[in-house]
């Protein structure tokens, strides 16, 4: 194996583990600051020794392992009290490669522990891509387009507060639990976001996100069966992540109208569609509508059965909800396809202020721009766009309509289907 190849693999454990093990080091250690340092400092470990000596077997117990002793090596040198010494020696003890009982829930506790009110906003969000997602400083900045340094400071003062505030990091009582489902419930959409479409790293999708936050949605359900919203994203998720295969032709993107429906994983389909009509049945949420949204275009036969009509009632149902730019950009989206693009271009132009920063507002517009032939302006659309994601597939399927619309033969991308 290459030095290349086995930094690769390294990064894909550290993508699966960094959150489990940190939930497994913050049962037994009771210290968030000391659990993510030693597995950090694993990882380091681990990327001068397993190139040299070769993988373990199961690379995630010897993470969780060697962080735990170098924690226990910590706290000794820190010269602890006697007592919490010896209970951090007996965790060691008892901690061998983990069972698989004791590797459930722990970043469950961790999401709801990131997610406690005494946080701010910002500052659960932050938090819980860091230290439950395992992203780095710097992929989380890109998400969010702000400064690593603004990222590094946000975590400092996040885990101070969990410190002094003495915030359990642990699932709440049941009458807690739904002061922490509005955050919960984003945290968990945030983190499958940034699987579905990933703003760094070589692979456009970072699949292990995506099923992390299924399995996080799962166990939210199971904690709370009478909860809509939570069935609404669990079926949201599913629903989108049905079209996962379907959406890269190798490194380019493949927009929703060329997918091979043949690709999608009918299994999730029809328990996203299960779920949308529970939680329809009831009054539904924000999430529970978007579900439905999703539903509607991964049920589609093809693209051009898609109900556009019903997909542009629904966002007029989600913006009442949740009055935002972004649901606004949806909406035009749609009503581009119900209506067609000389309806919708009115109602992008109207969001420009709002969202000259956010890449697929420009790439919406380019979008239509394309389809009235206005293809100067268009270009420039893409340019915009390009200019503002990170991630290489979409940047692929970017700079290809780019270089169509510039294609001065006008005939020929007609031939082309396009």
């Amino acid at each position: 194996m290459s030095a290349d190849e086995a930094a690769d693999r390294i990064a894909s454990i550290h993508r699966a583990w960094f959150g489990r093990a940190v939930g497994v080091l913050v049962r037994s250690l009771r210290d968030l600051d000391l659990a993510e340092e030693s597995v950090q400092d694993a990882f380091a470990t681990a990327l001068v020794r397993w190139p040299r000596d070769g993988f373990p077997d199961e690379p995630g117990a010897w993470i969780v392992r060697t962080a735990h002793n170098r924690a226990i090596d910590v706290l000794r040198r820190r010269r602890v009290g006697a007592e919490r010494e010896r209970s951090a020696a007996a965790s060691g003890e008892r901690l061998g490669p983990p069972a698989p009982a004791e590797l459930g829930d722990e970043r469950l506790d961790l999401l709801f522990g990131c997610c406690h009110p005494a946080l701010a906003e910002e500052a659960r969000v932050t938090l819980t891509l860091r230290i439950v997602a395992g992203l780095t400083v710097e992929e989380i900045a890109r998400a969010f387009l702000i400064a690593p340094a603004t990222v590094a400071q946000r975590l400092v003062r996040a885990k101070r507060r969990v410190r002094e505030a003495g915030i359990p990091l642990r699932v709440p009582p049941a009458e807690l639990l739904p002061e922490r489902l509005d955050s919960v419930l984003g945290t968990i959409y945030l983190l499958f976001n940034e699987g579905y479409a990933a703003t760094a790293g070589p692979d456009p999708i970072r699949g292990e996100l995506c099923d992390e936050a299924i399995r996080l949605a799962r166990l939210l359900v199971r904690l709370m069966p009478d909860e809509p919203e939570a069935r609404g994203l669990l079926g949201l998720l599913l629903a989108t992540d049905a079209r996962r295969a379907a959406r890269y032709d190798g490194p380019r993107m493949v927009p929703l109208d060329e997918h091979d429906r043949a690709r999608y994983d009918r299994a999730k389909l029809r328990e996203a569609q299960g779920l949308v009509v529970e939680a329809l049945r009831r009054e539904p949420g924000p999430y529970g509508v978007q579900a439905a949204i999703a539903a509607l275009h991964s049920s589609a036969p093809t693209a051009d059965d898609t109900d556009w009509a019903q997909i542009v009632e629904l966002y007029d149902v989600l913006y009442a909800m949740r009055p935002t730019p972004v649901v606004a950009l949806n909406r035009a989206a749609a009503v581009s396809f119900a209506d067609g693009p000389a309806e919708a271009l009115p109602l992008l132009d109207e969001l420009a202020g709002d969202l000259d920063a956010f890449g697929p507002f420009h790439a919406a517009r380019a979008d239509v721009l394309r389809r009235l032939e206005r293809d100067e302006e268009a270009a420039a659309a893409y340019e915009a766009a390009l200019a503002t994601t990170t991630n290489e597939g979409e940047a692929a399927f970017l700079e290809a309509r780019r270089a169509l619309v510039r294609e001065p033969n006008r005939a020929a991308r007609r031939a082309q289907g396009r």
